[in-house]
């Protein structure tokens, strides 16, 4: 397998406070990784540096020619904007040089494929439930057809019903597209059943592996602190919330 993205020495400094010190990871091709760690940890700093957003020093080396989707843990626009999903979209067609009617064909297109259907194109985004908001995100990204995607908390803020539905979305997606998955999460239990790799990161790295052979009650006593998690027979230890 080809390694899709290759870290070495990746540190960050922020009003001279070392925020990730010397990471060193890679990503092959296909692979879910997830990143885990306590809030102040860096991760979100890490896929902002990844991602060519903010300085930092060492290396980050994508593929040649990989195209990168990144969906936010918040949505930095003001969901009160009078903006139809329809009109949010067209603001990325202009990107594609493509008439308007192809670039919603492919729109449609994307929108199933997150279990959306075509009448949510004229609602407005102050309309929607936090579950269909973040379907639409993961739609926006995946309109550009990037190998790659970056997930910050992708579940923060929906409801519970639709957290499941999220991350079996993502799970097709790897499965069926081949996409490779960077996701941020805080639920062990969705680590242990989606990730093929999870990188356990407190400013710097504390474990990196198969979560079925990292995820021991020292590692993530090392990461979280004493008392972070509870034991869960089928699913291995779950950190408390």
């Amino acid at each position: 397998m080809s390694n899709v993205l290759e870290v070495k020495d990746l540190s960050v400094i922020l009003d001279s406070q070392e925020i990730i010190h010397n990471l060193s990871f890679s990503v092959g091709a296909g692979e879910a990784l997830a990143i885990i760690g306590p809030n102040g940890a860096g991760k979100t700093v890490l896929f902002r540096s990844l991602l060519g957003l903010m300085p930092y020093q060492g290396e980050v080396h994508w593929k040649e020619g990989i195209r990168v989707g990144y969906v936010p843990q918040k949505f930095s626009v003001d969901r009160n904007i009078p903006v139809t999903v329809k009109e949010f979209f067209l603001l990325k067609s202009k990107k594609f040089w493509l008439p308007e009617k192809n670039f919603l064909n492919n729109l449609a297109h994307e929108l199933k494929s997150v279990g959306l259907g075509q009448e949510i194109f004229n609602k407005n985004l102050s309309e929607l439930s936090g579950g269909q908001l973040q379907r639409v995100l993961i739609a926006f990204a995946l309109i550009d057809h990037p190998q790659v995607l970056l997930f910050d908390e992708p579940t923060s803020g929906i409801d519970i019903g639709f957290e499941e539905t999220i991350y079996t979305l993502l799970h097709k997606l790897q499965k069926e597209r081949g996409t490779t998955i960077l996701l941020i999460s805080h639920d062990i239990g969705i680590v242990y059943r989606y990730a093929d790799k999870v990188l356990c990161l407190n400013k710097e790295m504390l474990c990196h592996g198969k979560p079925q052979e990292v995820l021991n009650p020292q590692e993530l006593t090392a990461v979280y602190g004493e008392g972070a998690f509870y034991e869960h027979s089928h699913e291995g230890p779950h950190h408390k919330h």
